[in-house]
């Protein structure tokens, strides 16, 4: 647990505290914070996702079916349900409740993933396909859901402003597609799948690039935290409970029920246990939809994560030993 601690958790709050307060003595705005985060999720965290999957092989993805189903099926339905949760409190737009979801019902796996899980279970291809799953969930299927949602609570002012012609729903799925952070690790996959040999040479100038996603996305949330006032509401802790508590204990419970790989389940608890995606700050603050509060739950919950991380990762060794 101390080795978790000290090599996984620690550092991630060193470099946003450094952010923070390079925010707060005005060295970076927050406008700065969004050009990093443009490099983080345009360069470095699709570089990252690629590397990682294209170091598999065909076997390790029919092996991992079970994994597959789990991550999509579970992180999916919490989406949702972060979602309907949200939309019923009172003064809450649809907008509102999508963004929540977009915070709270994803782990920020492109952002974190590698820095939590490579300290714990190492830097095998296993630990970056688990990655690579849940960022695909993540980025190619959830960010345009959200999307959607978002844009479908603001469907009459949008077709107010484009003389009445209501956009096309579907648009945010087409353009989310395009980013490199949700075609990388697609493309990865097919090439996987089609038995692609990738050179060993290649590697470096990914790597190079990908080793900046952690740092530059930490010291980015410090930045963006310095420039918004930090509430704590009802919302803030619901947000926080039910990305700490209900989401990796829904992917432990159903993983058990499949009889998921133990040491895959360990890490997709892991991930699914992980602070809110920072993801969704970025498009908070884009819309100016939620800033306030989905900034605040973000911070508490990285907070509560360095005592969730531990705690979840005792409860599924404990879990795994009773259903043994």
């Amino acid at each position: 647990m101390l080795h978790i601690i000290l090599y996984a958790i620690v550092p991630i709050f060193v470099v946003m505290a450094l952010g923070y307060f390079s925010g707060k003595a005005g060295a970076f705005t927050g406008e700065n914070a969004r050009t990093l985060n443009k490099v983080v999720l345009n360069y470095a965290l699709p570089a990252a996702l690629f590397i990682s999957i294209i170091k598999a092989n065909r076997h390790m993805l029919s092996v991992d079916v079970k994994l597959t189903a789990v991550a999509f099926a579970v992180l999916i339905a919490c989406f949702f349900l972060v979602y309907f949760v949200f939309k019923m409190y009172k003064g809450n737009t649809s907008g509102d409740a999508a963004v929540s979801a977009l915070i709270s019902g994803s782990p920020t796996i492109g952002f974190l993933g590698f820095a939590v899980l490579e300290p714990i279970f190492g830097t095998s291809a296993a630990v970056g396909l688990v990655i690579a799953i849940v960022a695909i969930e993540v980025n190619a299927i959830g960010i345009p859901i959200g999307l959607c949602l978002l844009n479908a609570g603001d469907a009459a002012k949008a077709a107010a402003q484009n003389g009445g012609k209501k956009p096309n729903p579907w648009m945010p799925v087409v353009n989310a597609l395009k980013q490199p952070v949700a075609w990388a690790p697609i493309l990865a996959v097919i090439l996987v799948l089609c038995g692609v040999k990738w050179p060993d040479e290649l590697s470096p100038s990914f790597t190079l690039i990908s080793g900046a996603n952690a740092s530059i996305a930490c010291f980015a949330a410090g930045i963006t935290l310095s420039s918004v006032k930090v509430v704590f509401n009802g919302q803030v802790w619901m947000g926080s409970f039910l990305k700490l508590i209900i989401m990796p204990l829904s992917i432990l419970v159903v993983g058990l029920l499949v009889h998921m790989d133990p040491m895959n389940l360990k890490m997709l608890v892991v991930c699914a246990a992980l602070p809110p995606a920072f993801s969704g700050i970025i498009i908070a603050s884009r819309y100016n939809v939620y800033v306030a509060t989905g900034t605040s739950s973000l911070a508490v919950s990285t907070l509560l994560f360095m005592g969730a991380c531990p705690l979840w990762i005792w409860i599924t060794d404990m879990a795994l030993k009773m259903f043994a």
